[in-house]
């Protein structure tokens, strides 16, 4: 007690003026419209930024919680959209008619994987073995062939696509009916060529290319390319017939799994065939 006694005895003229100070500001803002103003808008600035400061505070430790939050929001939300959804039973698309006897089924996929610049290419389905794929099954977009299903599991089939040295596809020149085997030179993904067509026959540019259906991979006149160009064959009386696809196989997204059901039919009374009947060497 003696030590504040002291304290205020050592200082009392300071305090006084102090409070002298105090008291004179506070008689000055009061009566006075401007100060008043001037003093209130400070007041609120300063304690704007106050509550400004201590918002950022709070939210610099929460913000990590919060993102926390944020992502498991997302991704419960990403589960529940349909284009992240698997879908095990899905349209198939089939023919109704009372004449003629239902041949095909076509089963939409999309392709989630796919490439166009190797020596053999493939693509990835989103179907599989649940929606009734199988390997050997043709496959096709709406704008051409795109291969054969090479194999398959529960969710997924792999397709050698039309851009592999051994595809092999059976195939129809139109509008004159000749046929041949569909090849690629692992050049170009927008050229293939034909071979096996004799050059004593003349074929027209811009002639459309089909599928032949004669394996029961395709059905017969599915659209494959059109002529683009003959070059002769070293040695041998037959023409290379160049074709441009109809489909861009660096751009596909859905394509169709075909499936032939009669193909078992089929194969079964093919076997039967004497295995010593030979083509014709040209």
């Amino acid at each position: 007690m003696q030590q504040l006694i002291s304290f205020f005895r050592r200082f009392r003229v300071t305090l006084i003026f102090i409070c002298l100070q105090i008291l004179a500001i506070s008689t000055y803002v009061k009566y006075l419209n401007f100060p008043e103003s001037q003093y209130l808008t400070s007041a609120s600035y300063l304690g704007g930024k106050g509550f400004a400061l201590r918002y950022s505070i709070m939210k610099h430790f929460e913000l990590e919680n919060s993102n926390k939050n944020l992502q498991d929001e997302n991704i419960q939300l990403r589960k529940q959209m349909l284009k992240n959804l698997y879908q095990i039973n899905r349209n198939t698309f089939r023919i109704a008619d009372t004449l003629f006897e239902q041949q095909y089924d076509f089963i939409p996929c999309l392709i989630t994987n796919s490439n166009s610049n190797k020596l053999n290419n493939y693509f990835t389905l989103n179907g599989g073995k649940l929606q009734g794929i199988e390997r050997g099954m043709g496959v096709f977009s709406n704008k051409g062939v795109v291969g054969v299903v090479h194999n398959t599991s529960e969710h997924y089939a792999v397709v050698k696509s039309v851009l592999t040295q051994n595809i092999n596809i059976d195939v129809l020149i139109l509008p004159i009916g000749l046929y041949g085997f569909l090849k690629w030179n692992s050049k170009d993904p927008r050229r293939g060529s034909i071979t096996g067509i004799t050059n004593d026959i003349n074929i027209k540019k811009g002639s459309k290319v089909v599928t032949r259906g004669g394996s029961g991979v395709f059905p017969k006149g599915l659209l494959i390319g059109y002529v683009e160009q003959l070059l002769p064959v070293e040695g041998k009386p037959l023409w290379e017939v160049v074709i441009r696809f109809s489909e861009d196989y660096r751009r596909l997204d859905r394509a169709y799994v075909i499936k032939n059901l009669f193909i078992k039919e089929q194969s079964d009374l093919e076997k039967t065939i004497p295995n010593d009947v030979k083509p014709l060497k040209l």
